[in-house]
């Protein structure tokens, strides 16, 4: 570890390095036209972990992101994340809260997703629900492609996202989120909206 690593702490490659050992996933570094990455074949799933920025006039902002494709069997869409002084915005857009009916949880958390009951069996998952209060920052979302520059999916093909502000170097926040990602997939498949097989497509080509 250098100098500055003294001064600043280790660098996202040094912890993400460290993390692909300790979860025997893929870990590829940061170059000069590419971001670090960490990918972890987890049963028939592919999770790649990795940042992006995103350049608006003289501000960059880096995200941290999460993917998982997946066949999707039903169309299942959610989106997931936690209350903030913004979240009347989603209302004026007609989306529509879900409850749980677990107080704590309800209070912290706005959901969104149809159908609704698929909605509610997943977040009825005790372990998923505390992974999920684990994150201090989180979007969580089942989505279709990820637009107009970026990897078109194949039909029935969607894919499992996570992203956050900022570029994430907290080892075992990153390894809640792999922990999240396999059991949010594996309940997929248990209440019928997913595939248990390979989606056909890598993120790793990008």
């Amino acid at each position: 570890m250098g100098l500055l690593s003294g001064f600043f702490g280790p660098s996202k490659d040094e912890v993400w390095s460290q993390l692909s050992n300790e979860l025997g996933a893929e870990f590829s570094e940061s170059g000069f036209f590419k971001n670090g990455k960490v990918i972890l074949d987890y049963n028939n799933w592919e999770i790649t972990l990795d940042t992006y920025t995103v350049h608006t006039g003289k501000t960059n902002i880096t995200y941290t992101r999460m993917r998982a494709p997946y066949v999707n069997k039903d169309g299942f869409r959610f989106t997931i994340y936690r209350k903030s002084v913004f979240s009347w915005l989603g209302k004026m857009f007609g989306k529509q809260d879900i409850e749980l009916g677990d107080t704590f949880f309800d209070e912290d958390f706005i959901i969104q997703g149809e159908p609704e009951n698929s909605v509610i069996k997943l977040f009825s998952n005790r372990k998923i629900k505390e992974l999920i209060q684990l994150q201090p920052q989180i979007h969580l979302q089942v989505k279709d492609d990820e637009g107009w520059f970026a990897k078109k999916f194949p039909e029935g093909v969607d894919e499992l996202y996570f992203q956050v502000v900022g570029v994430i170097k907290d080892k075992e926040r990153l390894k809640s989120l792999f922990d999240l990602f396999a059991l949010v997939l594996e309940e997929l498949c248990k209440i019928g909206s997913a595939y248990a097989k390979d989606p056909g497509m890598s993120l790793n080509e990008e």
